[in-house]
C-alpha cells in the first residue's frame, strides 16, 4: 500500500505542530485549495489562525517533514464527545507520491485513537482522486445527509475506530 521507498520512508518525519510551522500550514492548504477551487472564509480562519480556531480548543495539527521541510498537513478536530474531523489534509504536489499522506492520514488515525474518538469523519471533493483513493485505502467510507461548511464539498466520509 505505501508506494514510498524505504530509504525516503526513513526521511519522513510526523510532527507536532507548533506555531513556527504556522505559514507552512497555510501555503500547503492554499495551494491546493486555490488549485482546484477557491479559498472560502472558514478556510481564511484556521489557516491564518490554527493556534486560535485548532489548537486553543484542544485539537491538533500534524505536519509532515521530508528532509527536514515541512511538506504535508493534517488537523484532527473534535467535533462532539466521540467524533473528530480528519481536516486541512495536505501534501506539496512535489512530496506526492512518496507515501506522505498515507503515514499523515494514519498518524492522525493513531491520535484519534489516543484521545478516545469513536468515530473520524472527513469532507472532501470527488475531483480530488488521489486523496479519495488514499481515505478508502485508511479504511473510510462514503456517508451522506451532513451539512458541510464548504462549497468545495461534495463527499463525506467516515472510519469507525471501534
Amino acid at each position: 500500500m505505501n508506494k514510498m521507498q524505504p530509504r525516503e520512508n526513513n526521511e519522513v518525519e510526523i510532527v507536532d505542530f507548533i506555531p513556527a510551522y504556522q505559514q507552512d500550514f497555510k501555503k500547503l492548504n492554499e495551494e491546493w485549495i486555490t488549485r482546484y477551487f477557491k479559498m472560502e472564509a472558514s478556510d481564511y480562519k484556521s489557516l491564518d489562525h490554527p493556534q486560535e480556531y485548532i489548537l486553543n480548543r484542544g485539537d491538533y495539527i500534524s505536519i509532515a517533514l521530508y528532509q527536514g521541510v515541512p511538506v504535508g498537513a493534517c488537523a484532527l478536530i473534535k467535533m462532539d464527545n466521540d467524533t473528530f474531523e480528519l481536516a486541512k489534509m495536505a501534501v506539496l504536489p512535489e512530496a506526492q507520491g512518496k507515501g506522505i499522506g498515507w503515514l499523515l492520514g494514519n498518524a492522525i488515525i493513531e491520535k484519534a485513537r489516543q484521545v478516545g474518538a469513536k468515530k473520524l469523519y472527513l469532507e472532501s471533493n470527488t475531483l480530488l482522486i488521489p486523496a479519495i483513493s488514499l481515505y478508502y485505502k485508511l479504511g473510510f467510507k462514503k456517508i451522506t445527509g451532513v451539512a458541510s461548511p464548504y462549497e468545495r464539498c461534495n463527499i463525506q466520509m467516515n472510519l469507525s475506530l471501534q
